[in-house]
């Protein structure tokens, strides 16, 4: 059984504090002292009550997203994730790395008893924006295949959305992240990346743009930004308290 989720922002080592630093503040975080060996790890602590949920990481070459989910039994958790496919990269006492059938990084972690999902954060705007969701990006022929995967791995709600091109693992409301898969449109590796939802995608875009974020290009109802550390990632219309989506056409 999956107890809690984390959103990892993964990012060059170069650009890593600029990265962190932008979404600790997006996310209404303060960020944690850098851990790990090379300083490379970092635990973003929202205010009050709330249990963190989102990570950052440096890595080498220019990053993505993965996600950690927190676990009662690593082991057994993971030995279930190779059974439905997934390969083993690294294991150490209390963390196992794995990859989905379609190439997907995740991690399984033990569960230190996260209960406690944060609000949706407002800009100084009143734009209010919580990220909620990853979405892996898969190549065609390993959509299926991921869309399984996940679904078997999580058994979590496993839903089609309105584009066909995306498909939503809905997690238990307490839960704070959630997975969407987009099909491409060719071949190819694929990655992950995050979503924030956001009603009024305009007051939030110009919030991140004000620190320093860039405007990519526009979907269907959602916005492709590039944050301060080069990683994108999408403005979504969706309710920030919910993850519904907020009108016809919203992927997700």
């Amino acid at each position: 059984m999956i107890r809690w989720t984390y959103a990892f922002i993964d990012r060059s080592h170069d650009r890593f504090p600029q990265a962190y630093a932008f979404w600790a503040t997006v996310t209404g975080a303060t960020p944690s002292q850098p851990r790990g060996p090379a300083g490379e790890f970092v635990t973003l602590l929202p205010a009050g009550p709330a249990d963190a949920h989102v990570k950052a990481q440096a890595v080498g070459g220019p990053g993505g997203a993965h996600l950690d989910f927190a676990v009662d039994d690593v082991v057994a958790t993971a030995r279930e994730a190779r059974g439905l496919g997934a390969t083993a990269v690294y294991a150490e006492d209390g963390l196992e790395v794995l990859r989905s059938p379609g190439g997907r990084l995740f991690c399984v972690v033990p569960w230190a008893g996260e209960t406690s999902r944060q609000a949706p954060v407002a800009s100084p705007g009143g734009a209010f924006g919580r990220l909620d969701q990853v979405c892996l990006d898969i190549a065609p022929a390993a959509y299926d295949g991921e869309v399984a995967f996940w679904a078997a791995f999580t058994g979590w709600e496993s839903v089609g959305t309105r584009l066909p091109e995306f498909h939503l693992v809905k997690p238990p409301r307490e839960l704070p992240v959630r997975i969407l898969l987009q099909r491409l449109g060719t071949e190819g590796p694929g990655g992950a990346h995050l979503d924030v939802a956001c009603l009024d995608i305009d007051g939030v875009r110009a919030w991140h743009e004000s620190l320093g974020a860039q405007f990519v290009s526009q979907g269907v109802e959602w916005t492709v930004m590039r944050d301060p550390a080069g990683g994108t990632y999408c403005l979504t219309s969706r309710d920030p308290e919910t993850g519904d989506v907020a009108s016809r056409g919203s992927a997700g």
